[in-house]
């Protein structure tokens, strides 16, 4: 009988150093050979030689001029951003709204933490990031981040007088715009690998560091795709800077991850537009008439011949980039997008001689100028008949809410939304995140367009529980800190849109999950001999910290395994034992008692996928080994499968 000891779950997230040799490897495995660390373990390295070589000229090798851009600390802020994370996100159901059902997050932790944390279940999967980081004005907060020290002296340098765990970046210090920009870049480069292949991400910026955003932003993200430095005209009026000039705009950068796979990003239309619309759920766009060779289509993995569009000539139907089908059926037109132009602007286009370019699904329409320049539809933040807001409109927006207005430089709910729309137009179902989510006005945008277009999109806030000043007018009214008052103007302003439209906005999720970012739930139990004592030997016997309960250790589970943190789960009571199970079966856990073949037969009912259990739910090996059994019989498992969708903690 094959011996069966169950793989323990990770208890800290990948190493980012690790994942970038496994992105090399990939690439160059031949480049790889093993070699002893300093304990003589033998790893996976790289050998220098044959990489230098495969790279031929490609290579600098420190020549003494060259174009970088760097400062003080940049190379700390690259080895944190990569550094491990040993914490935990411990659900609040208490402090969340329509938790069984809502599929929105809103997490409290430090953002570089809470990004680590993430990456098992949202790694690739978030199609846009808004931000609006703190601008650097002298005032404002910079993380102090030290993932070298041990988790006591990170808690303790980080903690100020008030308890932050930040501190004012002065114009004073020596190093002011280079922990900045050490605070932004670790970020980016976690935030990164969260996006979708064509995601994008946009960020708030003003003056004062908007250059080093370029730069960085072109390191993390590639020149390449950099898509856009749009102007926001913040104010009605301007502000002085000082007694000869006046300002009222600030910036919003915008990267993608890949902007050859990136479509246009407008939501501009004319009122006579507006009555063509084209998708798969709303109208044809069989009224409008298309001059033969007037819309040509250059996929990325083909080119189609200009077809006759008319009405009744339709004869290509395009099902999805990869997939092209000449079909004989005169009506099947299975484009899906917006199409956007009028039939006046149509006939326009093709009286100049000009046309339109279809290169991706989902589609809209580009305007061929002659000459050959791409003309797409108008900028995104200079479109005639929609509302972008400015900082005027978000305090009243605010007040309206709250009652007062508690944040100074919050970004209007409309503008947000312009960016959400522009960048999910055809992805209702679509993952939004942000993670300097301040008073929360991300989650109202979001909420806004799914009741516009009867969208599913989700959101993911992230903020860190900065306290409130204890002279302030939120501290008086009760907001200890700024979590405190994003989760009410969400909660607050989700009713708000479901009571201005309660007839079509019955099954909009304005929820949230309330997830906290914690010490691990797990005890240390790495000691040195001379350290060991009794109480350090019982550890092994159970690692699990006493207050953690079962859905502590559920949802970290769920995320050590890449789950989504926002899936259903229920629970039921076998032999005094909860099990619960998530997704229908996606992952079953039971981390309670003696685990019986009762516990065991009723797991096995589900069909899972993942199974976990407690380690000290098996107190000899011969309960490991029926466990083994039991999951072969009742699963019709191998014995590969056991091990692989078995874990233990």
């Amino acid at each position: 009988m094959q011996k069966f000891e169950p793989i323990k779950l990770d208890k800290e997230t990948t190493d980012g150093t690790v994942r970038n040799l496994d992105a090399l490897y990939q690439l160059f495995p031949s480049c790889f050979t093993e070699a002893p660390d300093a304990l003589g373990k033998v790893h996976r390295a790289v050998d220098w030689q044959k990489l230098r070589s495969l790279l031929g000229e490609y290579i600098e090798d420190g020549e003494p001029e060259k174009y970088d851009f760097t400062w003080v600390g940049k190379r700390a802020a690259q080895r944190e951003a990569a550094a491990p994370c040993r914490k935990t996100l411990r659900p609040c159901p208490e402090e969340s709204v329509d938790w069984d059902t809502t599929q929105n997050l809103y997490i409290e932790g430090d953002n570089l933490e809470v990004l680590k944390l993430l990456q098992n279940s949202y790694m690739g999967k978030v199609k846009m990031i808004y931000i609006d980081p703190p601008y650097n004005t002298g005032n404002d907060f910079v993380y102090h981040d030290d993932f070298a020290q041990s988790a006591e002296e990170y808690d303790e340098h980080n903690l100020d007088d008030e308890g932050n765990r930040f501190r004012k970046n002065t114009d004073s210090n020596g190093r002011f715009h280079s922990d900045w920009c050490s605070m932004i870049y670790a970020r980016l480069m976690v935030a990164r690998s969260l996006l979708t292949e064509d995601g994008v991400i946009f960020i708030s910026i003003d003056d004062n560091e908007v250059e080093n955003l370029r730069k960085i932003s072109d390191e993390v993200f590639g020149s390449d795709n950099f898509v856009a430095n749009y102007i926001w005209e913040k104010k009605k009026k301007p502000s002085f800077l000082n007694a000869n000039i006046g300002t009222k705009t600030e910036y919003i950068i915008c990267y993608s991850k890949d902007r050859t796979l990136l479509g246009a990003l407008s939501v501009d239309t004319t009122e006579e537009g507006k009555k063509y619309p084209f998708n798969n759920a709303g109208n044809s766009i069989a009224n409008l008439t298309f001059p033969k060779g007037s819309v040509k289509f250059n996929m990325k993995d083909c080119v189609v011949e200009p077809q006759d569009m008319s009405e009744g000539n339709i004869i290509t139907s395009l099902e999805n980039e990869l997939h092209i089908v000449n079909g004989t059926n005169e009506n099947d037109f299975t484009l899906r997008g917006e199409w956007r132009y009028s039939q006046a602007k149509l006939d326009e286009i093709v009286a100049n001689k000009e046309g339109i370019v279809i290169s991706k699904i989902p589609f809209r329409p580009n305007h061929i100028k002659q000459g050959g320049e791409v003309k797409k539809m108008h900028n995104l933040l200079s479109i005639d008949n929609y509302k972008i807001g400015t900082n005027e409109d978000a305090t009243a927006e605010q007040t309206k809410i709250l009652g007062k207005n508690y944040f100074d430089y919050a970004k209007p709910s409309t503008l947000i939304q312009l960016l959400v729309k522009a960048s999910t137009y055809c992805e209702p179902d679509a993952i939004i995140m942000d993670f300097f989510s301040g008073s929360g006005t991300t989650a109202q945008s979001v909420f806004m367009l799914n009741a516009e277009d009867n969208g599913n999109r989700k959101n993911i806030l992230v903020q860190l529980p900065e306290k409130t000043d204890e002279e302030s007018e939120a501290r008086k009214d009760g907001y200890d800190n700024i979590c405190e008052i994003g989760k009410e103007r969400i909660r607050r302003a989700g009713k708000k849109i479901k009571a201005d439209s309660p007839l079509t906005t019955q099954d909009l999720d304005i929820g949230f999950r309330v997830l906290k970012c914690d010490e691990s739930n797990y005890k240390p139990v790495a000691f040195a001999p001379k350290d060991y004592t009794q109480e350090s030997l019982d550890m092994f016997l159970d690692n699990i910290k006493e207050e953690r309960t079962g859905l502590d250790l559920l949802f970290d589970c769920m995320m050590r395994w890449g789950l989504e943190l926002s899936l259903p789960y229920e629970t039921q009571k076998v032999d005094g034992c909860t099990i619960y199970n998530v997704d229908d079966g996606n992952l079953v856990a039971c981390f309670d008692g003696v685990v019986t073949s009762a516990v065991i037969d009723a797991i096995a009912e589900t069909h899972p996928l993942r199974v976990v259990f407690r380690d000290s739910s098996f107190t000899e090996a011969a309960q490991k080994m029926n466990l083994f059994e039991l999951f072969k019989q009742k699963c019709g498992w191998t014995d590969q499968e056991v091990q692989n969708n078995v874990r233990v903690i």
